[in-house]
């Protein structure tokens, strides 16, 4: 059962490139995908009962209890019957804050969501020269956007592409280079790291993809998201600042191309719950409330899960990220406080 439903998850991506309408599609893999974590994963089955959400009551994708992010921390999420991760995804956390831990069974299905999420919004990544400025991911392991940029670079078929830790002179000296000879990049920054960046080189690229993921790591100041894009637009030259929404506790990604407005990818579902009661969803209209994510690319661990994030949800499925609930925790990822 579980590879069936992996090659329905994949084909998402075939039939999307067909033309194909993928929404309906996907509110019936995700119900499939709830009938088989119910079965397979005790502990969310546990969590179903204890809320009152048994299966007999779960019918349209709506009904679908989403499990707190928090379990993760102090849980293993399994689905299915397996021991051997090949891998555990790691969030950075805070000084002695205890830290999310996402076994990984088979890191190429995370691969293979990832690149179609990335190319169903951005084109094959293999005509991009691919940049990641991620110094306090690289500083330490079980990074899943290292995982992830890693196959990035080792996709693109241009050989500058790779890492940068504090080695600034050479990344501008790339950047200028491709600049000049219109290369297709993409570079993908921590936020500290790209204004460390800018206030010593200034780059003037207006087709360079900058891609931040959010987060000053306790590096700077936080900021809000107007006033970081606008510090990076004059800094390299471009239009528009891209944002990337992901954490450690999810398979799939989701991306903004400018103001901090994300679509989903072909994986991915974004609802909010109200704020003072966790089981009551909202409807796509706009209204603040708590994001719950539908990440088809959990299979194997919990495909549905309730984050701290507070945002918008507006009618086509895109969100908006505004900050955190005050009584979570600060996680790794981080986006920037509501302005």
């Amino acid at each position: 059962m579980r590879d069936i439903l992996e090659q329905k998850i994949l084909s998402l991506g075939r039939l999307a490139s067909d033309g194909g309408d993928t929404e309906g599609v996907f509110d019936g893999i995700a119900l499939e995908v709830f009938a088989y974590q119910y079965k397979y994963n005790a502990f969310y089955r546990q969590y179903c009962s204890m809320i009152g959400k048994e299966f007999s009551k779960v019918s349209t994708i709506g009904d679908i209890p989403f499990l707190p992010i928090q379990f993760f921390k102090n849980q293993i999420i399994k689905t299915g019957d397996w021991a051997d991760a090949e891998t555990v995804f790691t969030s950075s956390g805070t000084t002695g804050a205890a830290t999310s831990r996402h076994y990984v069974r088979h890191l190429a299905f995370y691969n293979d969501i990832s690149i179609m999420g990335f190319e169903e919004k951005y084109g094959s990544v293999a005509e991009y020269c691919v940049l990641g400025l991620l110094p306090s991911y690289l500083e330490r392991s079980g990074s899943s956007l290292i995982a992830m940029v890693d196959m990035f670079i080792k996709r693109s078929k241009y050989p500058q592409s790779g890492f940068f830790l504090n080695n600034h002179a050479e990344l501008a000296e790339i950047l200028r280079g491709c600049a000049a000879q219109q290369i297709p990049t993409l570079l993908i920054g921590v936020s500290f790291g790209l204004l460390d960046f800018v206030e010593t080189h200034t780059i003037d690229f207006p087709e360079l993809i900058v891609m931040e993921t959010g987060g000053m790591k306790g590096r700077r100041r936080e900021m809000i998201r107007q006033e970081l894009h606008q510090e990076l637009q004059k800094g390299f030259n471009c239009p528009h600042i891209h944002s990337e929404y992901g954490m450690t506790e999810l398979f799939s990604q989701a991306y903004s191309k400018h103001n901090g407005l994300f679509e989903p990818t072909l994986t991915m579902k974004v609802f909010t719950r109200e704020i003072n009661d966790p089981l009551s969803i909202m409807p796509q209209n706009g209204q603040l409330g708590v994001i719950d994510v539908v990440d088809l690319g959990n299979l194997d661990t919990c495909s549905f899960i309730a984050t701290d994030d507070l945002g918008r949800v507006y009618p086509q499925g895109h969100f908006e990220v505004l900050g955190r609930l005050d009584n979570s925790d600060m996680r790794g990822c981080n986006l920037l406080v509501v302005g």
